[in-house]
């Protein structure tokens, strides 16, 4: 049965619990959830066709209220989970922001626990959320990554624009394990990161400095913003660009962030699915 928003016991395992919210009814605890989590999971239950795992509910509830405690919610304009949902049609429910279009992913490249797999050659995700919509010296890119990309010459990430003045991106490389770039100012810059599994992100706080996170360490830059150029985002792949064949399980696109509390949201979250699912 798809997932139906009513007040529930705590401890009923079919139900949603929250956190956040609770009152007393009788000798009983009920317990409401995020409504931001509620449409999002029931949009994901109607295109999955079925209900999701009670745990899984309850890993994305988290996420959102954990969010809107940090105070970053607000900051993230697009944003897929790429993971939790029965069907791929599931994993691409946008959690904020417009969906993505599929170019070419299929089924077989969707798993629950881990993510959307690219084959370095055809696949990609248009975000259609534009690069020049978010503020020049305030925006953010961040994924997750499950599985690393064995392509390292130049594979796309996430990216809008082609590395030239303006552009915004995380791309794997030959010369560096991650050169990255918001609103860049003279092609990408190296991120000093060394990691390219789990999470990774670059917030741009000012018109001069960035920061970089990945491998549960934060990381400073340094580049003078440029006016962003106009063009979508595309994930694990651009057209006319090489593709990476990583697997992601999530992506956020907006405004600049503290990467810190997102990384331990995201983190949190990707776990959390892994271990609901059976």
């Amino acid at each position: 049965m798809p997932f139906r928003r009513t007040s529930i016991d705590s401890n009923q395992r079919t139900g949603f619990y929250s956190p956040k919210r609770s009152r007393v009814v009788g000798s009983r605890v009920v317990t409401d959830f995020d409504p931001n989590a509620f449409a999002y999971l029931s949009a994901v239950e109607t295109a999955d066709g079925q209900a999701l795992e009670y745990d899984v509910k309850v890993a994305v509830n988290n996420f959102v209220i954990g969010c809107k405690a940090d105070g970053i919610w607000t900051a993230i304009k697009a944003s897929c989970i790429l993971a939790g949902a029965r069907t791929l049609s599931g994993a691409l429910v946008p959690l904020i922001g417009t969906a993505p279009t599929n170019n070419n992913f299929v089924s077989g490249d969707y798993n629950r626990e881990t993510g959307l797999v690219g084959d370095g050659s055809t696949k990609y995700l248009d975000s259609n959320r534009n690069n020049n919509v978010d503020p020049q010296d305030s925006r953010h890119l961040s994924i997750y990554v499950s599985t690393a990309s064995s392509i390292v010459n130049f594979a796309r990430l996430i990216q809008a624009g082609v590395g030239n003045n303006g552009s915004s991106f995380i791309v794997t490389s030959n010369f560096s394990p991650l050169i990255v770039g918001l609103s860049t100012n003279a092609g990408s810059i190296s991120s000093v990161l060394n990691s390219q599994t789990q999470f990774i992100g670059i917030s741009r706080i000012d018109s001069t400095n960035l920061t970089c996170r990945g491998a549960n360490t934060s990381a400073s830059l340094s580049n003078v913003s440029q006016s962003p150029v106009s063009g979508n985002y595309f994930i694990i792949g651009k057209p006319a660009e090489q593709h990476s064949n990583s697997r992601l399980a999530f992506y956020s696109i907006g405004e600049s962030l503290d990467l810190a509390l997102l990384d331990t949201r995201v983190t949190t979250l990707i776990n959390a699915i892994a271990a609901a699912i059976p």
